[in-house]
């Protein structure tokens, strides 16, 4: 594969295709990594793990970047007649990916006791961002959902009970605003809160936005709320964060640079994915604390991360193998590894019983808190043409938040972008 680095990953015994290479098959997959941790080594030693119990197979797990590179290599190579035969690619390229027909649902590869055991002992939340009109394009697996970290010894330093998290709204401003410091000349040494928005803009955003009753794009992909009432208070209050309640940096705040910030005591609060867990459990010279995102009329945040894909253009056998390697991979025992050496959710109810789960989050109770969140997720933004759809909102965020647009007119002209490019999908 050309400009693409592969993992060395090529798992097949020597003497075998030796003796017979004709019978081998070959399975390539597609692998993102957006956070810091052991996920490249991790799937490194799991596909060799696999590939050892499977010497008929030669495997490549191929590492392609970020995910919105891996995305555009896979649609590329997908299009020159040269694709993997599966990928993890975001959640959100589900109708992408079936506008493009590049992909194939997993139900056609499974028998009718697979899917109810199998595809339904997913969680229902991750399932939304995968499930179209009755068929499976994306199985969960590198899956998260956003949550709120925080550090104790700011929080006692400040004053405020170490154990207790903004809960809502109304907390978030007034807790982030004893924890927001100054010097002598008024400036900041201290934010009391960073969200990020470069970066994802508009999945962290839909942490406010949910909570606030506001759904981005509804089960079809084919209609966005932009203009929701709900949608433009979340905006304005974004803005009024830093603006006016003055607990957090103005402009656009980088989402790769937040750890970094958290860790060397620039912001008191962060929102990031679960998926920065073991980053952050690994980095942070303080003790911190991980919560829900903060409730307005209700809980709720965006489910996030990435999928596993089918692609079209194999042959059945491949997509037969691929498909046993994805049920394979995402069973509870690999599962839960994944889980503790990266912090993303482990998708399935029946991994989190497992001893090795239940001794890790006795040791790492924060991982249980983007499980739990599930239940009141919502999908994340995700619509056909998805990457204009995205990009009118975030720069109709962005506009809010440089204070050049009000909420309202930035949120109603978007609504009117969008509608023009999905009328006809309607």
């Amino acid at each position: 594969m050309p400009n693409l680095t592969k993992l060395g990953l090529m798992a097949t015994a020597a003497g075998f295709l030796a003796a017979s290479p004709a019978l081998a098959l070959d399975l390539e997959f597609y692998f993102p990594v957006a956070v810091g941790g052991a996920a490249a080594d991790t799937i490194e030693a799991l596909t060799s793990e696999y590939a050892a119990a499977h010497p008929e197979l030669n495997i490549s797990a191929i590492y392609a970047g970020s995910y919105n590179d891996a995305s555009a290599k896979a649609i590329t190579a997908a299009h020159g007649g040269n694709p993997p035969q599966i990928s993890v690619l975001l959640s959100t390229d589900t109708y992408t990916l079936i506008d493009e027909d590049l992909i194939v649902p997993f139900d056609d590869y499974v028998t009718a006791e697979e899917a109810e055991s199998w595809i339904g002992g997913f969680y229902p939340a991750f399932m939304l961002n995968g499930q179209s009109e009755g068929k499976t394009w994306g199985i969960p697996f590198q899956r998260s959902t956003p949550v709120m970290y925080w550090n104790k010894e700011a929080f006692a330093a400040a004053g405020l009970d170490p154990e207790h998290a903004p809960a809502n709204w109304e907390e978030l401003v007034s807790i982030s605003q004893t924890l927001t410091t100054r010097d002598d000349n008024g400036n900041v040494t201290q934010w009391g809160l960073r969200i990020p928005s470069a970066g994802f803009p508009y999945w962290l955003f839909q942490g406010l936005a949910i909570p606030n009753g506001g759904i981005l794009a509804d089960a079809t992909g084919t209609h966005t709320s932009f203009d929701d009432p709900a949608v433009i208070e979340a905006a304005q209050f974004l803005y009024d964060l830093a603006n006016v309640h003055g607990v957090m940096a103005p402009g656009a705040i980088e989402w790769g640079a937040t750890p970094k910030a958290f860790f060397e005591g620039e912001t008191a609060i962060m929102w990031t994915t679960t998926g920065n867990l073991v980053n952050v459990t690994n980095n942070a010279p303080f003790d911190f604390g991980v919560a829900m995102l903060p409730a307005n009329v209700s809980r709720g945040a965006p489910t996030g991360g990435g999928n596993f894909y089918l692609f079209k253009e194999s042959s059945d056998a491949q997509k037969e193998a691929a498909v046993d390697f994805v049920q394979w991979i995402t069973a509870p025992a690999q599962s839960a590894r994944w889980t503790m050496a990266t912090g993303y959710v482990a998708p399935r109810a029946e991994t989190w019983e497992l001893p090795a789960m239940q001794a890790y989050v006795q040791e790492v109770p924060g991982a249980l808190v983007a499980r739990d969140q599930l239940e009141f997720a919502k999908a994340e933004l995700s619509t056909f043409q998805n990457s204009q759809i995205t990009k009118i909102f975030n720069d109709a965020l962005a506009s809010v938040l440089a204070g050049q647009t009000d909420a309202t007119t930035a949120m109603t002209e978007a609504q009117a972008k969008a509608d023009a490019i999905l009328a006809d999908y309607r």
